[in-house]
């Protein structure tokens, strides 16, 4: 079970790694975008962006030190949560604001976001819920490349779910 903790730690620290710095690039792109994904008064627009992408950085941080790995599995948990939460009611008011997951992005939010971050979450809740221990480092390694494929094709997801798409 320690190589599911190492793995699903890598997997969320390097998926929250690319949301955050993408966010950060564009950070005024991000918070315009806030209102039309979910409903929040003119005046809290900005402070909400800040506080998504401050958790989004320190959540990765909380998983590569040992002591408080299980509070990065609970606060990625519960940001992946809200997210869910925010794109299910978007979805279900008819809203097709865009997704700014991964930096710009004309794909509007849909089942298939739902379903993405359904995934992470499950994968946060099971990193969390492993015993704490440090596996050998050969282990530790292929452990943390696997969350790099995964986190590669999280943040990928969009595309390759359009490239299927276009080709059926």
């Amino acid at each position: 079970m320690e190589y599911v903790r190492a793995g699903c730690a890598s997997l969320i620290a390097l998926v929250f790694v690319a949301s955050a710095v993408s966010k950060m690039r564009d950070f005024d792109g991000f918070a315009r975008s806030l209102p039309a994904l979910a409903t929040v008064r003119p005046g809290l627009v900005r402070p909400l962006a800040m506080v998504v992408v401050v958790a989004e950085a320190v959540t990765p941080v909380l998983l590569v030190i040992p002591p408080v790995t299980s509070y990065g599995f609970a606060l990625g948990f519960v940001l992946l949560a809200a997210f869910t939460t925010a794109i299910a009611v978007a979805v279900r008011r008819g809203r097709h604001a865009p997704c700014r997951c991964f930096g710009v992005s004309s794909t509007p939010v849909g089942p298939r976001h739902l379903v993405r971050n359904t995934a992470l979450a499950f994968m946060a809740a099971l990193g969390g819920l492993a015993p704490q221990q440090i596996p050998p480092p050969a282990g530790l390694a292929v452990a943390a490349a696997a969350g790099l494929i995964g986190a590669i094709l999280i943040v990928s997801f969009d595309d390759i779910v359009d490239l299927f798409a276009r080709s059926s």
